[in-house]
């Protein structure tokens, strides 16, 4: 009570997940934070960085007759964080209070990047840049994940498509490296929750970049079982490289479909101190688990597994995490 009371600014970020069973995130981390800032402080300018659905800062300011409550979004990639905070992309505010600029000048004071764009707009639009802009990434994901499962299917070489087609400016060499599928802390949870946010308005691309990625998935692991491995090993549960985060990880369940098929699965992850993981058994050592697997499947390869290559599965072409 006493860090509400002498603060200047509030900063909420605790963590919001999307709950299916109410088609939204679940905001009540938020909702208790914000109320106990308010009781001990109505002066304090409340800045919200959780991911929240679309005009959920605007319900705050209505609630609590107020427009000290604003909405500021974080851009932050797995495994850069740091660099992220250090260099923005930009800096977005969402509000109309009167401090909502000098909190963009303290955000700028802590970076390292010089005059960096500032955008400043309604927190409803600010809420929406977060959410679309993940799921326009996500949709790039999607798509060069479905570029590759056509030329799987076809005999063709997805290198050579997507190299071809990244030298056009307008496309450009980013988000272009095929993998299992999309996972992570950000964007399952934001791309169903902007189709949530939808509603009744006419889309098809937002629901076809959820359903997409489930459809890779299964794609993934069907090209699997029909190699009819003995034993599959799967290599590292992180989403890339310099992460430990295997949140949502695709290759997690490609796993669960690979067993459900009868086919006995072993897990290489140093990130995890355990005897078992999801019913698959956990090898500590590297070259045992090389040595036990028939075939071993990697989102993301690794140089350790160059004396393997026979043995790996993998869609990652480019090598660039």
């Amino acid at each position: 009570n006493l860090a509400y009371k002498n603060a200047d600014y509030i900063v909420i970020a605790t963590p919001t997940d999307y709950d299916p069973t109410i088609d939204s995130f679940n905001t009540r981390s938020v909702d208790m934070t914000v109320k106990e800032a308010i009781k001990n402080n109505k002066e304090a300018l409340i800045i919200i960085k959780s991911t929240v659905p679309i005009g959920y800062t605007k319900s705050l300011q209505d609630k609590y007759s107020t427009d000290k409550i604003i909405y500021s979004p974080e851009f932050l990639r797995e495994g850069t964080a740091l660099r992220d905070n250090f260099y923005p992309s930009r800096i977005i505010l969402g509000g109309a209070s009167k401090k909502i600029k000098s909190f963009a000048a303290l955000l700028q004071q802590g970076a390292k990047k010089k005059n960096i764009k500032k955008l400043f707009m309604p927190s409803t639009e600010a809420e929406a840049v977060k959410l679309f802009a993940n799921s326009y990434l996500a949709m790039r994901i999607s798509f060069f994940n479905e570029l590759d499962s056509y030329s799987g299917c076809n005999n063709l070489d997805s290198l050579s498509i997507i190299n071809g087609m990244c030298l056009d400016s307008r496309i450009g060499q980013i988000y272009n490296n095929p993998s299992f599928g999309y996972g992570g802390y950000c964007l399952p949870k934001d791309t169903r929750q902007l189709l949530s946010n939808f509603d009744k308005v006419p889309q098809k691309i937002i629901s076809a970049i959820v359903d997409s990625n489930k459809v890779r998935k299964d794609f993934i692991a069907n090209e699997i079982i029909k190699i009819k491995p003995k034993i599959v090993g799967i290599y590292r549960l992180t989403m890339k490289k310099g992460s430990s985060n295997f949140r949502s990880s695709a290759i997690i369940d490609i796993m669960n479909l690979i067993q459900s098929k009868g086919i006995e699965v072993i897990v290489y992850e140093p990130l995890l101190d355990e005897e078992n993981f999801h019913d698959s058994k956990l090898i500590e050592s590297l070259d045992s688990f090389k040595r036990l697997s028939s075939l071993i499947i990697a989102n993301r390869i690794d140089d350790e597994l160059n004396d393997v290559k026979s043995k790996v599965y993998t869609r990652d072409l480019f090598r660039n995490g």
